[in-house]
């Protein structure tokens, strides 16, 4: 019994140590494939979900580990343009050895940063090298031209981009409310303008192409400035924030009401001391009802008849 009984003991202990180094066995790594693709799985999951900024940061993982994969640039750009970072756009741009690829891009970054010359500088080398073929860079010189004040040139090119627009589709949508933008320019430069002139009186449009354009006063310019100013909201001072480890249990910062800042002064030195206090007696009947009954007391006196509160008892007749 006791041979058996030792051999168990030592199987138990020899399996608690393999557990042992079992548990102290650093888990292996997954392979460079596998974690690439799971970190592609979650991004599409992100891009779907509209979660952006969060597939920028899975991108930035994936380019970690593959620094050359070309989905993972293209799909990082879009995201920048998405979320409308176009500082970080421009640098990636600038970053990647195949920068002809994302002229386009570049383009766009250029003329939503307000850079219009060396946008439309890009914007010339597109349509040198592919024509009137990259409806992209049509929207973008549509767009460019509108921004200028180009209107018959917006209204061209976006004339000539509705013709080969998918109907029903998202871009034929943009498409007519940004032709119909440019449509209304065009008629007030050619028709509106002229008939707003016709309705003026003849003193104002005899003389209005001859007088010089208005001045803005000093003074006007300075109430402007000082309306400007009062109508800017004041700062709201720092709000300190409550140390809730400060606080005392069962104590509500903001609804708790606060404590009596006397506590700590006499009862007798204190501003709310006798207050509501009633004197002895003083409750004892009203005035009004002492001096009513003085004034029955002396009426009935002058009329001569006896009062109850006289002094001895009278005599009585025989």
């Amino acid at each position: 019994m006791s041979g058996s009984s030792g051999r168990a003991a030592a199987s138990k202990v020899l399996s608690k140590s393999k557990e042992k180094v079992q548990k102290r066995t650093p888990k292996q790594p997954l392979p460079v494939s596998e974690r690439l693709k799971r970190l592609f799985t979650s991004l599409c999951a992100q891009i779907d979900g509209g979660h952006f900024s969060n597939a920028v940061k899975t991108c930035d993982k994936i380019l970690k580990l593959e620094p050359g994969d070309a989905d993972a640039l293209q799909t990082k750009l879009f995201l920048l343009l998405q979320t409308e970072q176009y500082d970080a756009s421009l640098a990636l741009i600038e970053a990647n050895d195949d920068k002809v690829s994302h002229e386009f891009e570049r383009a766009y970054s250029l003329y939503r940063k307000q850079r219009e010359p060396e946008a439309q500088k890009v914007l010339n080398a597109i349509k040198a090298e592919k024509g009137d073929d990259d409806r992209g860079a049509l929207h973008l010189e549509a767009q460019f031209n509108y921004r200028v004040g180009s209107y018959h040139v917006a209204l061209d090119l976006y004339n000539q981009l509705l013709d080969t627009a998918e109907p029903g589709s998202e871009e034929q949508s943009d498409i007519l409310t940004n032709l119909q933008a440019s449509q209304q320019h065009v008629d007030f430069i050619d028709k509106g303008f002229l008939h707003a002139l016709d309705g003026l009186p003849t003193s104002i449009s005899s003389t209005i192409e001859s007088a010089p354009p208005p001045t803005q006063s000093t003074s006007s310019a300075a109430a402007l400035a000082s309306t400007v100013a009062d109508a800017q909201p004041a700062a709201k001072p720092p709000v300190k924030k409550v140390r809730m480890s400060r606080v005392p249990a069962g104590v509500v910062p903001g609804v708790t009401p606060p404590p009596d800042p006397e506590r700590w002064l006499k009862k007798s030195e204190r501003s709310t001391f006798g207050q509501g206090r009633r004197r002895k007696g003083a409750g004892s009947g009203g005035g009004a009802t002492q001096g009513s009954a003085a004034v029955e007391t002396a009426g009935a006196s002058a009329a001569g008849q006896p009062s109850k509160s006289g002094g001895g008892k009278g005599k009585k007749r025989k």
